[in-house]
């Protein structure tokens, strides 16, 4: 992925891949009156704004079919990443020109997606004089960042395991958060393609620290073994797929050593034993800069190094010993 994340191409993909779980966890008595694999997606309507000249395009238009009947309607979804005053009546423009080119009902769907501001967000247009009430437009809000993450923990749904990365926690949180997005990830046992859309969409929101990420370690060798083997099993299908890419050793070499060696895309390959791998490359690579090459001794001690917290220790002693033997002694 670029340095600069396409949030609108993210959500998009990803709403439009798991569109009727998008709908069951945010809106379950919607998704009761729909009939599964109704779906057709239309192609975006562009409106134009004849005041000045701008062209509004939706975001994501579904037409649907009621459960047991033969009538559609259309669900409209639209990403909105920034709080605009002008957004309600924006939504009205959109409901009432489907209404106008498809004769057909419209449900309204607003995710909010930004970290700030905090407020509620408004759900409704309207137009009102003092002797007459012409119009209340009403459309449905998902607000992210009002939502609390722990909620959808025990969710078996991979919207939520992708968007708990965007919910409302403390900084302090993030490692858990992310830890929490894999396992469930990990229980939906998902096919490869689907999967990796949401460890990509995790790992673009939740890019962990140095610090965080051995803590992160040392959380995931901490977790029961039943939650822990099916989040290894999720690990090793990406990191297979990486070395077959050539891209593995990129995962987690600091992360910034991986970018400047061009694998930086094996960062989000792997979860546990891609973090291993990439920071015993830098190790070797970095120590035999300073040392040369290490006896067999002490190549065959470092390849039994399990702990990615032990190897990224050793990266950081690096300048204060002077041999290998010196770096393994303590």
């Amino acid at each position: 992925m670029s340095k600069t994340i396409s949030h609108d191409k993210l959500f998009k993909e990803l709403i439009k891949t798991f569109f009727f779980e998008f709908i069951e966890l945010f809106l379950p008595e919607l998704a009761a009156d729909i009939e599964p694999d109704s779906f057709e997606f239309l192609d975006k309507e562009l409106i134009a704004n004849v005041r000045d000249g701008s062209v509004l395009e939706a975001d994501i238009v579904v037409k649907c079919r009621f459960r047991g009947t033969d009538k559609h309607f259309l669900i409209h979804i639209e990403n909105q990443a920034y709080s605009a005053s002008d957004f309600a009546r924006r939504m009205f423009i959109y409901f009432a020109r489907f209404i106008e080119s498809s004769g057909l009902d419209v449900y309204p769907i607003v995710l909010f997606t930004f970290d700030a501001p905090l407020r509620a967000e408004p759900d409704s247009y309207k137009v009102h004089f003092p002797t007459l009430e012409v119009l209340t437009f009403r459309y449905h809000t998902i607000q992210l960042n009002r939502l609390n993450w722990r909620d959808f923990i025990l969710r078996p749904n991979p919207i939520a395991a992708a968007l708990m990365s965007k919910m409302n926690f403390a900084p302090s949180e993030r490692l858990y958060v992310k830890l929490e997005c894999l396992r469930l990830l990990a229980t939906l046992k998902l096919n490869p393609a689907k999967s990796r859309l949401i460890y990509g969409f995790v790992d673009s929101y939740l890019k962990l620290s140095k610090e965080e990420s051995i803590r992160f370690n040392h959380e995931f060798e901490a977790l029961p073994k039943e939650e822990k083997e099916p989040m290894l099993e999720l690990s090793n299908h990406f990191i297979e797929k990486g070395e077959k890419l050539g891209l593995a050793k990129g995962k987690r070499l600091g992360i910034v050593e991986g970018k400047r060696l061009g694998i930086a895309e094996g960062e989000r390959l792997g979860i546990v034993e891609g973090e291993r791998l990439g920071l015993y490359n830098l190790l070797m690579k970095l120590g035999n800069q300073k040392f040369g090459d290490p006896s067999e001794n002490v190549s065959s001690e470092l390849k039994q190094i399990k702990e990615a917290s032990r190897l990224a220790t050793l990266c950081e002693r690096l300048n204060e010993v002077g041999s290998w033997q010196d770096l393994l002694a303590n």
